[in-house]
C-alpha cells in the first residue's frame, strides 16, 4: 500500500486547491477568494422516505421508526457529536398535490443518535403521511 503525504494541492497557476493541518481538518478553495472546511461543510445524514413506512435511500441512517401518521423519528448510523445541529426536511403529498407543512418535532426530538419529525397537512393542520419526505442533517459527528 502506498502513502501520499501532503499539506497543500496546488493547481498548475498556483492556486490551493486543498489544504490540510494536523487535525486532519481538509480546507478545500470555495467560489472566488472564500475557503470551505470540508468536514463542517457536508451533510451527515440524508434520508427520502414515503409516509415512515419505505425508506427510499438512505446515507448514515441505521432505522425509521413510525410512531403514528406523519410522525416518525430516523436515527443515525454514527451519533452526532450534540444535539445542536441543523436539520432540515421537506414533503410533499404525491396523492392530492396538496402542499405539506413539514417541522421537526419539539425541541426534545434533536438527541444524538435520532431526530424526531413530525408532518402536518397546511390546509387540515392534522398529521399527514407524506410522500416523498427528505430529511437532511448538518453538524459535527461524534
Amino acid at each position: 500500500m502506498s502513502t501520499l503525504v501532503v499539506e497543500t494541492i496546488k493547481h498548475t497557476n498556483d492556486t490551493t486547491l486543498f489544504a490540510s493541518d494536523t487535525s486532519g481538518q481538509l480546507t478545500v478553495q470555495g467560489e472566488g477568494t472564500a475557503t470551505t472546511n470540508l468536514q463542517q461543510g457536508i451533510v451527515k445524514f440524508w434520508m427520502q422516505m414515503s409516509a415512515g413506512q419505505t425508506v427510499y435511500d438512505s446515507f448514515n441512517s441505521s432505522g425509521l421508526t413510525d410512531n403514528g401518521t406523519g410522525d416518525y423519528t430516523v436515527s443515525f448510523n454514527n451519533d452526532m457529536a450534540n444535539a445542536t445541529y441543523a436539520a432540515h426536511h421537506t414533503a410533499t403529498d404525491a396523492n392530492t398535490n396538496t402542499a405539506v407543512l413539514v417541522g421537526v418535532t419539539k425541541g426534545s426530538s434533536f438527541a444524538t443518535g435520532s431526530l424526531g419529525v413530525y408532518v402536518l397537512n397546511e390546509d387540515t393542520g392534522a398529521s399527514d403521511g407524506s410522500d416523498p419526505s427528505s430529511i437532511s442533517v448538518l453538524g459535527d459527528l461524534a
